[in-house]
Parts: structure tokens; C-alpha cells; sequence
């Protein structure tokens, strides 16, 4: 997972920022952070920290992650960005943040990490929970191919590096196939804003991670 993320691709870094762009914009439920005109951030299946550069100056950022392996990674990319006040990790999965108090975050951020966890809906429903009224929550995601007459072929292989195990076992419970789109749409929130789109990939090996979705849902 490093090895495939520690590099930068200027083309999908350019939506990632144009994603993150309203974030700065966004005002803090609490009244303290609100005078300081700063948010505060969960963000779920941190990794290795490969947000950091779009989150906005002074924000509050909480983080956790099921893998202890990615503590080092992480720790190293945060102390590029002393502008952003970041916490440890928090081992646990998305969906049991007990540790984290109802209604305490500004928004909520998930980046291809909805792949590969077990209960999508508890996972929502904990980020409903978390966030406060009024606050958004980020998603990017790649999803199972959405146009099969053009690309039936990489539905193919979707499925099958899913069922044979391999894209699973590289890239940390990674399932090609799957759309979070149906359960984020039942989830709850006030109004869910979704753009599907294909993602300018690096290079081949990710050709069939292109279908991609990216919105904003505001509780």
C-alpha cells in the first residue's frame, strides 16, 4: 500500500483538490473553532495520510484506521503539514467509533477505503452519529464498471481479481466490484450531491480502478 501511494499523480491530485476545495469554506459547530475559523475533520481509513495537502490551514484532524502498520507511514506524512493539527491514530474500524463523541465533527472524510470494509451501513450510520448537524461528509471512491457496453471487459476482471482473491490480498481487503452509491443513498443524510466519473490513473495496473464516484452528503 505505500509503494502504490507514496508517489503523487498530479492529475488525481487535481481532483482530490477540487473535491476538498469547499472544506475551507465550511463553519465549525463548535463556537470556540468558529472563532478561530477552523473545522474539525474525522477521517476514516486513514492509511498512510495521503490527504493532508487538501485539508485546510489550522484544521483539527481525527483519524483512525483497523491496520497498526500504517502508524509509521502516517506519522512520517503528517510531520510535512505542521499546519494542520493532526492526532495518533486511532486503531478501530469505521464502524465502532465509540471513542468519538456523537455530533463532534465538522465533516467526514472516506477516500477508497469503502472497498474493502465488512458492514458499509454500520459505517454510515457511525458517520451520521459523529457529525454534527449541518456537517458533510467527503467520499471518493472506486466503484464496479457503470457503462457495461463500452466496458464490459473491466467488469470482467473486476470480478474476477475480486473472486480469485489477489486484488484483495495486495490492497488491504480491496474489492473491485462493489458500489457504495445504494447504501450511502439510504443512509439518512439531508441531501447527497454525486458525481461518477473515470479517474485519470497513473498507469495500466489501475485501469480497472477508473470507475470512480466522488460527492458530497450533508447531514
Amino acid at each position: 500500500m505505500h509503494f502504490c501511494t507514496k508517489d503523487e499523480f498530479p492529475k488525481l491530485e487535481e481532483v482530490k483538490r477540487d473535491h476538498f476545495a469547499s472544506l475551507k469554506n465550511h463553519v465549525s459547530h463548535d463556537p470556540e473553532l468558529r472563532k478561530r475559523k477552523v473545522i474539525k475533520i474525522l477521517e476514516i481509513g486513514v492509511g498512510t495520510g495521503v490527504n493532508f495537502a487538501h485539508y485546510p490551514d489550522g484544521c483539527r484532524l481525527v483519524v483512525v484506521d483497523p491496520n497498526p502498520h500504517f502508524q509509521e507511514y502516517y506519522n512520517n506524512n503528517r510531520k510535512k503539514f505542521p499546519n494542520i493539527h493532526s492526532e495518533d491514530i486511532l486503531v478501530a474500524k469505521g464502524d465502532d467509533m465509540h471513542m468519538i463523541e456523537d455530533g463532534s465533527v465538522d465533516a467526514v472524510v472516506i477516500t477508497l477505503v469503502l472497498c474493502s470494509v465488512d458492514n458499509i451501513d454500520q459505517i454510515l450510520k457511525e458517520v451520521r452519529r459523529v457529525l454534527a448537524p449541518g456537517g458533510k461528509f467527503y467520499f471518493m471512491e472506486h466503484v464496479q464498471e457503470f457503462d457495461l457496453k463500452k466496458y464490459s471487459l473491466r467488469k470482467k476482471l473486476q470480478d474476477f481479481f475480486t473472486w480469485c482473491g489477489l486484488w484483495p490480498f495486495i490492497f488491504d481487503g480491496c474489492c473491485l466490484n462493489r458500489d457504495p452509491m445504494p447504501a450511502i443513498e439510504r443512509a439518512g443524510f439531508t441531501k447527497v450531491e454525486v458525481d461518477r466519473y473515470y479517474a485519470p490513473v497513473p498507469n495500466f495496473l489501475f485501469w480497472v480502478e477508473m470507475p470512480n464516484v466522488k460527492g458530497v452528503a450533508t447531514k
